[in-house]
């Protein structure tokens, strides 16, 4: 199927509430989901007869903020957290990019991560990549199996591939700057 064959099943099954948005003019096209949907559109898109899309290849996440206020006006983007799901089917041979925008703080409550339901037990294999973008992140998944930080240690302050992310001077009594 086609991303815009798998947008009219989505819609259809879910309505437009949940199922955003769609690009087809991107190198890879995506549709986008709301965020309180993710479950269960994920469980739909592992299950479903038409989609098979039984293969989290990937799961990621991109901060959309400029933290340069001069260029910020020329930015293009409200500042937001995206996670980008990549999904493959082996037995129909097709695949889909999902998207899901977050905000960068949860309630616009700075250093109150967001937060969005886990897909770990959809595709076991996101529990390891929910775990990185939690900790390099800071997203937040609920019902996480186990969602404690993966490559920084756990005393690590902050999550080091936002944007507005400060590099301690000091961890440990090891200078870092």
């Amino acid at each position: 199927m086609t991303t815009t064959e798998i947008f009219d099943l989505l819609v259809s099954q879910f309505g437009s509430e949940k199922i955003v948005a769609i690009n087809t003019e991107a190198i890879d096209p995506w549709i986008e989901v709301a965020p309180a949907a993710i479950h269960e559109v994920a469980q739909f898109l592992k299950s479903d007869e038409r989609l098979i899309l039984h293969h989290l290849n990937n799961l990621t996440a991109v901060d959309y903020f400029q933290p340069d206020p001069k260029k910020a006006a020329k930015f293009g983007h409200d500042p937001h957290l995206e996670l980008v799901y990549h999904l493959s089917s082996y037995d129909l041979r097709h695949s889909l990019v999902v998207k899901v925008k977050l905000p960068r703080w949860q309630n616009d409550v700075e250093g109150d991560i967001p937060e969005i339901d886990s897909v770990a037990d959809v595709w076991a294999i996101a529990d390891w990549h929910e775990r990185e973008a939690y900790d390099l992140m800071g997203i937040k998944f609920g019902g996480h199996p186990n969602l404690r930080r993966i490559l920084c240690p756990e005393d690590w302050v902050g999550h080091p591939l936002r944007k507005d992310y400060e590099f301690p001077l000091e961890y440990h009594g090891i200078r870092g700057k």
